[in-house]
C-alpha cells in the first residue's frame, strides 16, 4: 500500500509539475504572438507615418554619411537596408555596417520630413536631402528650393521650433 501511496504522490507531482510547464509555455507563446504583432504595428506605422519615396527613405541618399561625411551622399541601391519598414540605400558597406549596429542613431528626425514644417505648421513637407543639420548627435532634414531655405528659418529659432516639432511629431507617431 506504500509503494501505491509514493506512486500516486509522484504521479499527482508530475501533473502538477506539466500544468505549470504548459502555462509557462503558453505564456510565452502568447507573449511572442503579441510581441510580432506590436512589431507588425510598428512597422506599419513607420511605412504609414515615414517620408519615403518608392519606398526608399531620404530619396536614396546615405543616412550615415551625413555623419561620417558632413554632407549628403547617394547611396547606392546594390548596398541597401530594411529596418521595421523603411529601406535605406548606403554609398559603402561600411556606413550600411555601422547603420545596422544601431539604426537610431542614424535615422532622420520626424521620420524625414523637413524638420521646420514640423515645428512651424505641424506638417509633413517634403525635403531636399541636401539641406540638413546635425543636431546633437541627430539628423535633421530641410525643405529648400532657390526661393525659400527652411535651413535659415530654422536656424532664427531653432530652441523653439525644436520643442514644437517634437511635441508635434510624438503626436503624429504614436
Amino acid at each position: 500500500m506504500e509503494g501505491c501511496k509514493d506512486f500516486k504522490t509522484e504521479r499527482l507531482a508530475k501533473h502538477n509539475q506539466n500544468k505549470r510547464y504548459m502555462k509557462h509555455l503558453i505564456l510565452i507563446v502568447a507573449m511572442m504572438f503579441f510581441e510580432l504583432n506590436s512589431i507588425k504595428a510598428q512597422t506599419s506605422l513607420r511605412t504609414k507615418q515615414f517620408n519615403i519615396e518608392k519606398g526608399i527613405a531620404i530619396q536614396e541618399y546615405d543616412p550615415v554619411a551625413y555623419f561620417i561625411s558632413g554632407k549628403a551622399i547617394k547611396g547606392n541601391k546594390s548596398i541597401a537596408a530594411t529596418v521595421e519598414g523603411i529601406a535605406y540605400y548606403f554609398s559603402s558597406q561600411k556606413n550600411k555596417d555601422l547603420f545596422m549596429k544601431d539604426p537610431k542613431k542614424f535615422e532622420p528626425q520626424y521620420g524625414g520630413w523637413c524638420a521646420y514644417a514640423m515645428g512651424a505648421v505641424n506638417d509633413k513637407v517634403e525635403i531636399d536631402p541636401e539641406t540638413f543639420k546635425i543636431i546633437d548627435g541627430k539628423l535633421y532634414l530641410f525643405y529648400h528650393t532657390w526661393t525659400n531655405n527652411t535651413l535659415s528659418k530654422w536656424n532664427e529659432d531653432e530652441r523653439n521650433l525644436k520643442t514644437k516639432a517634437d511635441k508635434n511629431w510624438n503626436a503624429i507617431y504614436k
